[in-house]
């Protein structure tokens, strides 16, 4: 069956209903990305992820954004609460790696096999509030080390990592949950600063897109611009898996149907659709329509990462990252 350039939310609660089961049958996303909405307790979203498998017939791709601090979607009492990743940046790159390293095992024991981290953006001191901590530092060589600790442990728990927010998020000071931003830095600034951690990473089997306008480069948010997406393949040098952030934020104009169109148009592989329902997802999937030879290519070639866990010792583990993050956060 062709498989649609949609990955898909859009599940209302903690289980699938009929109609959300029979929609994904029909139209095979790609995969499927939950939020705290979905979760309740290990033994209910292990049944979810199955379930969700089950309705497309084949081990999709489940994915999940689960940083730490505010933006985590498996919480206590069930699962580890995480400080939030700036908070943490101090304690070095072993730390960073044993961090998502746990993070990875508890999503792969839920079911889950992909993480929507590292984010690379570069913290700067007008990042916006709803950015900031989630960000790995202020510097580009600080952010790719960290970043590719973070990759790394995710990849050792057999969970795929998706880098963001391509090309750069950190110079933003409105939230593109509500506003477009917008970014006035040169081309030369943006080379030099916000490009570097993704460039470093640019091996990375999945990325995902800064709903951004950059004047100095186009007028279109760079999820719907085919020169943006242009530098993150040819300039960043990155052939990875990319999708949209999430098309119904603030930040995009048009229906979401036109959003999709737009961004598929732009180059992007994946059109991330997290807050609809089954009527609004309906339009998005066939506007998306399915994946190109190109955007097939590199699917396949992330679903090759996606291995089983290294067996480690997850108690001395987080034994050893509990030793590591006081000292730095006192130091």
């Amino acid at each position: 069956m062709t498989q649609n350039a949609t990955i898909l939310g859009g599940i209302a609660g903690t289980e699938l209903t009929q109609a959300e089961r029979d929609f994904f049958r029909s139209a095979d996303p790609w995969g499927f990305i939950l939020f705290g909405r979905n979760v309740e307790n290990p033994e209910q979203l292990r049944r979810l992820t199955g379930d969700l498998r089950e309705a497309v017939g084949r081990d999709a791709v489940i994915t999940v954004d689960q940083e730490g601090g505010r933006v985590q979607r498996l919480r206590a009492p069930h699962w580890r609460e995480w400080p939030a990743p700036l908070d943490q940046a101090g304690a070095g790159a072993r730390a960073m790696w044993l961090r998502y390293y746990l993070i990875g095992c508890e999503l792969r024991d839920a079911g889950i096999d992909s993480d929507c981290a590292p984010t690379l953006d570069v913290a700067q001191a007008d990042t916006h509030p709803f950015l900031r901590n989630r960000c790995f530092g202020d510097r580009p060589a600080q952010v790719a080390e960290l970043g590719r600790a973070a990759a790394d442990g995710l990849l050792a728990a057999g969970v795929l990592p998706v880098m963001k927010h391509m090309p750069g998020h950190g110079r933003a000071i409105a939230d593109s949950h509500h506003d477009l931003p917008t970014v006035a830095a040169s081309a030369a600034e943006l080379e030099a600063l916000d490009f570097t951690p993704f460039r470093a990473l640019n091996d990375l089997p999945m990325g995902m897109t800064a709903h951004i306008r950059f004047t100095a480069l186009d007028d279109a948010p760079a999820t719907a611009s085919a020169r943006m997406i242009g530098i993150i393949r040819d300039q960043i040098g990155f052939d990875g898996l990319l999708m949209t952030d999430d098309i119904t934020m603030n930040a995009l104009s048009g229906t979401e149907a036109e959003r999709a169109t737009a961004s598929i148009a732009a180059g992007c592989d994946l059109v991330l659709h997290c807050n609809g329902t089954v009527a609004s997802m309906e339009p998005v999937v066939a506007a998306a329509g399915a994946l190109s030879p190109d955007a097939q290519r590199r699917a396949d070639a992330a679903l090759a990462q996606r291995h089983m866990p290294q067996d480690l010792d997850r108690a001395a583990l987080w034994a050893e990252w509990q030793e590591l993050v006081p000292a730095a956060a006192t130091a």
